[in-house]
């Protein structure tokens, strides 16, 4: 009789805990984070199944945030999410998971964003255009990349440093190495002839070898800034860049 007891008393425990977890508010869980740099507003529903009226972290703006667990990941050390959400313009899509090591993976992440998201990140003042993400995989751990495997097809690039006009449109697929991330870089209608390779270092800096050739509609504030850079005969000028990200 005792032992009875004691087992319904044990499963009722664990059924009062389980309805704790499942039912808890994930307003409660941001406040208790408070993850550094974070910013969500209009927290509904809870750390299982909820949405966000606004997400917002270095620059990176979301609205109508939702966000889906899939409890049979926990057996495996992961909280694992269905995310989706609505930037200024266009769709985020993902699968996110959380894991020990303060460690962010997205799978099937699929989105077009604006570039002006990524200003901020890149250092980069009044960058403009359209981006399109396709990525299998995008890790970060502490914040910092460490795995990127996919594609970005960017439209209508504007750098001001670079001029007033729109440079175009550009690819850049990002694969992992053991020595960091690499990235081959293209254009694709582009105003100028790019080809080039991109190198992410596990120490945060970057690296950037490619060649550029002028085309009959590369404006002429550019081309003036191309004479500056070393150039073959064939007219191919070698442009480095170097930095830390």
């Amino acid at each position: 009789m005792i032992r009875r007891t004691r087992g319904l008393l044990l499963l009722t425990v664990l059924t009062v805990v389980v309805a704790l977890v499942i039912t808890f508010p994930a307003r409660i869980a941001y406040h208790w984070a408070s993850p550094p740099l974070v910013q969500v507003s209009g927290i509904q529903g809870t750390v299982w199944n909820g949405s966000a009226r606004e997400f917002a972290t270095n620059g990176v703006y979301l609205r109508d945030l939702t966000w889906r667990m899939r409890p049979l990941q926990l057996f495996v050390g992961k909280a694992h999410y269905d995310v989706s959400g609505t930037p200024v313009s266009g769709f985020f899509e993902s699968e996110v998971s959380v894991g020990f090591g303060n460690t962010l993976t997205l799978t099937n992440l699929s989105a077009a964003v604006p570039l002006q998201m990524f200003a901020s990140a890149a250092n980069i003042a009044g960058l403009r255009g359209n981006a399109n993400l396709q990525f299998e995989r995008l890790q970060l751990t502490a914040g910092r990349a460490v795995a990127m495997d996919g594609s970005v097809d960017v439209a209508d690039l504007l750098v001001p440093f670079l001029g007033s006009s729109s440079l175009g449109g550009y690819r850049v697929e990002f694969f992992t190495q053991n020595n960091g991330i690499m990235a081959s870089v293209e254009d694709t209608d582009g105003v100028v002839d790019l080809a080039g390779s991109l190198q992410l270092n596990p120490d945060k800096t970057y690296a950037f070898l490619g060649q550029v050739v002028e085309k009959s509609n590369t404006p002429k504030s550019l081309s003036n800034q191309l004479r500056y850079l070393p150039a073959d005969e064939r007219g191919q000028h070698e442009l480095r860049l170097e930095g830390q990200y």
